[in-house]
């Protein structure tokens, strides 16, 4: 089932998540939603917030970045089919670096701006079966794997941003939480109690 997605504004975007146990009440069922919604939307990635939950959830499928010519052999291999379940994630280390890399997001639709981060993150979670991993990523993945990571702590890559940045995006982000958008999928707007 496609879920409508939280726009920014929405208090729930800001507040850090709580962990979830296995009995978390659907769980196979919301995985599948989420992964849904976020192909509908034609995301990489997407956390339970942004879908109204305030718990650690986010799932990835790193496949449409693939698909770019700039990107190596080896690159394209590893994004493809790179589709994961994060549960109760926790950022171990992040090194290297800092690059910059156009991000966006779907609470965020029409706003796309250079965010730095570092290339390389070591981070602790469980899977759907609720198996416990730690795994260090980098490059695409790893910046997916930060995005995402973020918004379980309650942070959107907007507030990464400088604070010119922040004041030139101003009436655009206003107008998002407003609903005054266009976009092709389902949004849930904090100034509007109607879903589009």
């Amino acid at each position: 089932m496609i879920l409508p997605i939280v726009a920014y504004g929405d208090p729930v975007l800001k507040k850090k998540a709580t962990d979830i146990s296995k009995d978390y009440p659907n769980l196979d069922d919301l995985l599948a939603n989420m992964f849904d919604t976020m192909y509908n939307a034609f995301g990489v990635g997407l956390a339970a917030p942004q879908i109204g939950l305030p718990i650690r959830l986010f799932v990835i499928d790193t496949t449409p970045f693939s698909e770019d010519d700039e990107l190596t052999d080896e690159e394209q291999k590893l994004l493809k089919g790179f589709k994961r379940v994060f549960i109760n994630a926790k950022i171990i280390k992040e090194e290297g670096e800092d690059w910059a890399f156009n991000e966006g997001c779907l609470s965020i639709p029409d706003v796309r701006e250079d965010v730095y981060r570092q290339p390389i993150v070591t981070i602790e979670y469980v899977d759907e079966n609720f198996e416990a991993h730690t795994e260090v990523f980098d490059g695409l993945i790893a910046r997916v794997i930060q995005h995402e990571y973020d918004h379980i702590e309650g942070v959107l890559f907007t507030d990464k941003l400088s604070s010119l940045k922040k004041r030139l995006l101003k009436g655009r982000l206003g107008n998002i939480s407003k609903g005054k958008i266009s976009v092709d999928y389902r949004m849930r707007f904090p100034d509007q109690k109607k879903k589009r």
